[in-house]
């Protein structure tokens, strides 16, 4: 990050200046803040910004006293932007005589503004890249640079030079993700790591282009595999992916990125390693990643099919071992045939959760009470493959299943008849199966299967039937109208009543009542 300093005699442009921009997206960071030129002067030696942005007219000492005072006297020279009011040519031509980056009429435009960051964050990426030396390189910033811009041609000879890679070469960007099942961070592998890979691409003693990523990852930059003319690109990586787990103890995966013909173009190659990751749930691909043969693959980003979480749902609910494990591995198996990408993964997993934990408050409960809960909620923080996702679903699943059936307090079977015993009872009001399900604390579509396994029939068959007999009984005994026996039998509309009815009698309420009294 490059620092910035602030400086504006007005509270409010300071804050407003501050808030406006996405700074560190920018690689910058506010260091300070001063109201005139010579708080300014103190500053600029003591905090040593890289970028002062300075309002042109302030009390005691103004914007192009403070920008000369500093070229003539300073011992520290950052780079200098100027803010105005006054659109007036000879300020401009006197700050451009002080080389400022940039003079820039207020109120401030966001877009010019961040042209005017980036551009500056360049220089400022190109200069340190000239500093590089043999002996101390600048590994982070020369691969950040390469990762995002294209460098000139002299900062690339200096780059070659200093870290004696020949500039026309075969070059890919590399991240390598450490699977090992802790938070970030919790074990420091990069100087392992880079052990691993200076002996394994023979430059020990010689600085190698790695640097440290997020979520468990180090990206590094490497020349033409040894083995490369001689072997498959999939087999060399396989060499390497052994050789690094080997020696750090680890399960790694390598997501590979296009190839670069010359070391300036690896920003391509770069961009290639990251859309990998997208695929890591994919099918049969042993740890390594490549760019040469995913990115033609379309990624799904959709839920698992209706089905299948229905019925990991009823087993939870049924609490039968092998009926979810069963739907687990279907699951898991989609995520890899189909290439399910991460956010298609996440929602799957967490729709599964909302689905268990509303069961788990219908009855009372509390999921807090899971022990394997948080581990779920946050497994992208630990757990960075399939297998190891499994593992912790498959645990939150199993304590989740028999919470819920503690929770119940009685078996399925003593449940499901208490329930027909309620239906029997109350047919005949409106009543419909996702509230006796809330009534019964069950999941519906778990209530539904159990009934039908329980009976024979669907609820709402049975509900129908239990309907049309009672509905058959008021037509030979009363001489009610179609629409009372209707509504007497739970029917809102009188002509879905008649449709129903002779659905299951093959005949009319009017013909069924006819028969039954004798009429023609």
């Amino acid at each position: 990050m490059y620092k910035v300093l602030i400086v504006d005699d007005e509270f409010f442009v300071r804050k407003g200046l501050i808030g406006l921009m996405a700074w560190s997206k920018l690689q910058f960071e506010i260091c300070g803040e001063a109201e005139n030129g010579k708080q300014a002067l103190d500053l600029i030696e003591r905090l040593t910004p890289d970028l002062v942005i300075v309002d042109i007219r302030m009390p005691v000492l103004d914007g192009l006293e403070l920008i000369q005072k500093v070229k003539a006297e300073g011992e520290h020279q950052p780079l200098f932007i100027i803010l105005s009011g006054y659109p007036d040519f000879s300020y401009a031509q006197q700050a451009f005589r002080y080389d400022v980056s940039d003079y820039i009429l207020k109120p401030v435009d966001e877009q010019e503004l961040t042209a005017t960051l980036k551009k500056i964050a360049n220089m400022l990426n190109q200069k340190q890249l000239l500093s590089i030396t043999r002996e101390k390189p600048l590994v982070e910033t020369v691969i950040e640079s390469l990762l995002q811009t294209e460098p000139s041609e002299q900062v690339m000879a200096r780059i070659a030079h200093a870290l004696e890679l020949p500039l026309s070469s075969s070059y890919t960007y590399i991240i390598a993700e450490i699977q090992d099942g802790l938070p970030q961070g919790e074990i420091d592998y990069f100087p392992a790591l880079q052990a691993s890979l200076q002996r394994y691409f023979h430059r020990e003693g010689q600085p190698l282009l790695v640097h440290v990523r997020a979520y468990n990852q180090y990206g590094f930059i490497v020349p033409q595999l040894l083995d490369e003319q001689s072997e498959t690109e999939r087999t060399n990586y396989a060499k390497l992916l052994d050789m690094l787990e080997r020696e750090l103890a680890t399960t790694i995966a390598l997501f590979i990125g296009h190839k670069a013909s010359h070391l300036k173009q690896i920003a391509h190659s770069g961009s290639s390693a990251e859309e990998c990751l997208n695929y890591r749930f994919a099918a049969g691909l042993n740890g390594i990643f490549m760019a040469s043969e995913l990115l033609e693959l379309p990624l799904y980003y959709f839920d698992v099919d209706e089905e299948l979480h229905s019925k990991l749902i009823y087993e939870i609910e049924a609490n039968r071992k092998d009926g979810y494990n069963s739907a687990i591995d279907a699951i898991f198996i989609v995520f890899q045939e189909r290439h399910f990408a991460q956010g298609a993964v996440t929602n799957t997993i967490r729709r599964s959760m909302i689905a268990i934990i509303n069961i788990i408050r219908q009855l009372e409960g509390d999921e807090k009470d899971l022990r394997w809960l948080d581990e779920l909620l946050h497994w992208q923080m630990k757990y960075r493959n399939l297998k190891q996702l499994k593992h912790v679903f498959l645990h939150f699943i199993g304590e989740a299943a028999e919470y819920i059936t503690e929770k119940r307090g009685e078996k399925s079977e003593g449940s499901i008849e208490k329930v027909k015993k309620y239906i029997d009872s109350h047919y005949k009001e409106n009543i419909y199966l996702k509230g006796i399900a809330a009534e019964f604390h069950m999941n519906p579509v778990y209530l539904g299967q159990l009934f039908r396994k329980n009976y024979g029939v669907y609820f709402n068959e049975y509900m129908l039937s239990l309907r049309i007999e009672e509905a058959k009984r008021l037509l030979r005994q009363t001489k009610k109208r179609m629409y009372e026996i209707a509504e007497l039998v739970g029917f809102q509309n009188a002509d879905y009543f008649a449709t129903q009815f002779e659905k299951l009698e093959d005949m009319t309420p009017t013909d069924y009542r006819n028969k039954m009294t004798g009429k023609k």
